[in-house]
């Protein structure tokens, strides 16, 4: 699994016809509030051209890329996080995502201008983070009130968490985000406090179909906004792409090259995601099967080989491994062999970007 994402916004922005352009699949779309009720969800395989190479080169039996999982998540609206409209419902499905997708309207469009009579990037933007702000803020208040209580009772471990929690909450209420916070003081949360404002988030710009419309000015104050705030923002014509991916493969290259699309929005999409998480990728051949998998840059390698298996991570000895680079050249394993390319690293390597990797293990 790559990674899992949050696809949320007010209703109405276009979530779901974003679903459906990177999903491939066809979520009902319709202009009226709270279309999506339950989450839908999709899982793709991630693109990577590293992956079509390395099949080139080994004939494998079977090819494995690593995936991205979509959760399109009912509108939110103001007062969501005490409720209102579907937000408890939503609220719940976003805490799980590892990074959330903003996505603001960048648009106009007739069919729903009973609903929004004007179009403001920035005012939607504010309603949303405010009510991930307001629902974080009530998360906090009720983990503090339990950790206030393992003090009293003398619990020393609670002080640190108490602590934590006290600074995230004035920076909520002063209208930042916990991941502010906790950059600020190298600290991470404990795994089972789940806040929504510590999530990775990226802003989703859905435009018009015409995608590279420079005087498109909402998509300018959203840009705009975004820098000010260090949050990547990904550009995509939702209904087009939407309608794109309902065409076979090479249908779909053909017409993204007519219309002078240089890649997809969810390669794009995907791009900006392992970026903001710090994702990497590395590769493996084991009896004629070709996999990619996603893990954390910086990962040392027995727990790279637990993300395959934890008998792997516990009974590891070494990693052979082979630079995507220096395996291309060579052409196979065997031949990286014979050149001295590939090495045997220990416990301490950290896999690296486009790694082949043979893990050796004992249990």
């Amino acid at each position: 699994m790559g990674f899992r994402c949050g696809i949320v916004g007010l209703p109405n922005v276009g979530k779901s016809t974003i679903f459906n352009a990177l999903a491939a699949a066809a979520a009902e779309v319709a202009s009226y509030p709270f279309c999506t009720i339950e989450p839908n969800v999709g899982i793709v395989p991630v693109p990577d051209g590293r992956l079509d190479v390395l099949a080139h080169l080994t004939k494998p039996k079977k090819v494995t890329p690593t995936t991205l999982e979509f959760f399109d998540i009912a509108g939110l609206v103001k007062g969501a996080s005490r409720g209102e409209g579907l937000g408890n419902q939503f609220l719940a499905h976003v805490r799980g995502v590892d990074a959330i997708a903003h996505v603001v309207r960048c648009f106009a469009d007739s069919d729903i201008a009973h609903i929004y009579s004007t179009i403001d990037p920035r005012r939607d933007v504010e309603v949303v983070n405010t009510e991930l702000i307001l629902a974080d803020l009530e998360t906090v208040d009720r983990r503090m009130e339990k950790q206030g209580r393992l003090l009293r009772l003398g619990e020393k471990e609670a002080e640190e968490e108490f602590h934590l929690l006290k600074g995230i909450k004035e920076t909520l209420e002063g209208g930042g985000r916990a991941d502010e916070l906790l950059k600020t003081v190298g600290k991470s949360l404990p795994s089972d406090l789940q806040l929504l404002t510590a999530k990775p988030s990226f802003y989703v710009a859905n435009v018009g179909d015409e995608a590279g419309d420079a005087q498109n000015n909402y998509l300018k104050d959203l840009m705009d906004l975004a820098q000010t705030e260090g949050i990547p923002v990904v550009v995509i014509a939702g209904r087009l792409e939407a309608e794109i991916a309902q065409l076979e493969q090479e249908e779909r290259e053909e017409f993204r090259q007519e219309l002078g699309l240089k890649d997809s929005g969810l390669e794009r999409l995907i791009k900006v995601g392992y970026e903001i998480l710090s994702l990497i990728t590395f590769f493996t051949t084991v009896n004629l099967d070709l996999r990619a998998w996603t893990v954390p840059g910086g990962t040392p390698a027995p727990q790279a080989a637990g993300k395959i298996h934890s008998d792997m991570e516990r009974g590891f000895i070494k990693a052979e491994v082979i630079p995507f680079e220096d395996f291309t050249s060579c052409g196979s394993e065997q031949a990286a062999r014979e050149r001295g390319v590939l090495k045997s690293e220990g416990k301490d390597y950290l896999v690296q970007d486009g790694d082949i990797v043979h893990f050796r293990f004992h249990v």
